[in-house]
């Protein structure tokens, strides 16, 4: 039910994974929210947004919701004069966390136009609103390539491992000259690696955490496929097999860069330690929602062994050799993997003195093999996105 003592919050991003998740807690905790996006090819903004209360079974606070297609890119976002004003008149907060993922150097234009590039008019709007406070998603990467600790403040950064990083650099130093110099409260929140709920293993996006996963199993199908189907013709002169315990041993080298951990948050920690920012914030705050007991890659792939009946996978530190033969199936991760390789041996340190201030020291769970199985379960039984909105939510 919608609670008149809290600020009536603009949305964007609403149809990503943080950003849905946020929009589920606050209209559960009684905010009214504007959701700023736009449509997909097929679907109108309300239609998208209708599936997702579905899918977190709270389609009774629709009720809550306001609708509100727009164009960042565009004066006044895009919509009319009258509609502009209005919409100025009744926001009292934005929580910006719209913005694109892509590693990818080659969509360098794309992700600068709408991480960077796009920001002119939601900042604009910020003003001519007159909020209270601005919330920006950012990432906990920001810091750069070559940092060992980082800092809870604006990142000066000049080396990154991929373009979303920069970006997301980049735009918090636009937000926050933007906001101190127009008297706008701000605060910048820099999540690490998210993945699905730790209680019950429901997400909404399987990348990060779950891609090389989700890679393992695609080449363990393959070559499966191969023993039962063609008689082990391509695995046995690769030394593919499976072996007396029904496991299949599929001789896998994982280089890594160096010696380090996957930061790993659940997205049920982001939204919880997001909220307590929100309701506490300070003008300035910068946040980081991370994880003070990383995971290393050895420890998932111990419990990815037992969970997909798997073994032969070895982790190395440092660069495969120039003239190491490579068999193909680690030719096949190795491309799979690639854009994530940096964050699977990750050894930056993330200050939490503003964090643990703010959220009274709410720190999220340590990475369990029960949390891990719970996650991949899930994603299995979606087929990794593909049939999200064919099940219908517990209400867990």
């Amino acid at each position: 039910m919608f609670d008149n003592n809290k600020p009536i919050i603009a949305l964007t991003g609403a149809t990503g994974f943080l950003g849905s998740h946020l929009m589920a807690s606050m209209l559960t905790g009684g905010y009214k929210i504007i959701v700023l996006g736009r449509p997909a090819k097929e679907e109108t903004l309300q239609e998208r947004i209708s599936k997702l209360l579905r899918w977190f079974g709270i389609e009774e606070l629709a009720g809550q919701l306001e609708f509100v297609e727009i164009d960042f890119l565009k004066p006044m976002l895009g919509i009319p004069e009258a509609e502009y004003k209005n919409l100025c008149a009744i926001t009292e907060q934005i929580i910006h966390c719209a913005s694109d993922t892509s590693f990818a150097e080659r969509k360098r234009d794309t992700v600068f136009k709408s991480n960077v590039t796009s920001l002119e008019g939601i900042l604009e709007f910020a003003a001519n609103a007159k909020i209270n406070f601005f919330h920006y998603i950012s990432t906990a990467y920001v810091a750069g390539a070559n940092v060992t600790i980082c800092k809870e403040r604006i990142s000066s950064a000049t080396d990154f491992l991929n373009v979303y990083e920069e970006s997301k650099a980049q735009a918090e130093s636009i937000i926050s000259a933007f906001c101190e110099k127009n008297e706008i409260p701000y605060t910048i929140i820099r999540p690490s690696i998210v993945y699905g709920d730790s209680r019950t293993g429901r997400s909404l996006r399987f990348n990060a955490l779950y891609f090389p996963l989700q890679s393992v199993k695609y080449i363990k199908e393959i070559y499966l496929n191969d023993i039962i189907n063609h008689g082990g013709k391509k695995s046995g002169q690769f030394g593919i097999f499976i072996d007396d315990e029904g496991y299949l041993f599929l001789p896998l080298r994982i280089y890594l860069p160096k010696e380090g951990a996957l930061n790993l948050i659940p997205v049920d920690y982001f939204v919880n330690a997001t909220m307590k920012i929100i309701d506490n914030a300070t003008s300035g705050g910068i946040y980081h929602l991370t994880n003070n007991s990383p995971t290393k890659l050895e420890i998932i792939s111990v419990y990815n062994e037992q969970f997909m009946k798997i073994k032969g996978v070895e982790i190395i530190y440092g660069k495969s050799a120039d003239n190491a033969l490579r068999n193909p199936a680690e030719e096949l991760f190795d491309r799979f993997i690639e854009p994530y390789r940096d964050y699977l041996s990750d050894n930056r340190i993330f200050d939490r003195v503003n964090t643990d201030l703010v959220t009274e020291n709410l720190h999220p769970p340590e990475f369990t093999d029960e949390i891990f199985k719970n996650c991949m379960e899930y994603a299995i039984r979606v087929n990794w996105g593909e049939t999200i909105f064919a099940e219908v939510n517990p209400k867990s």
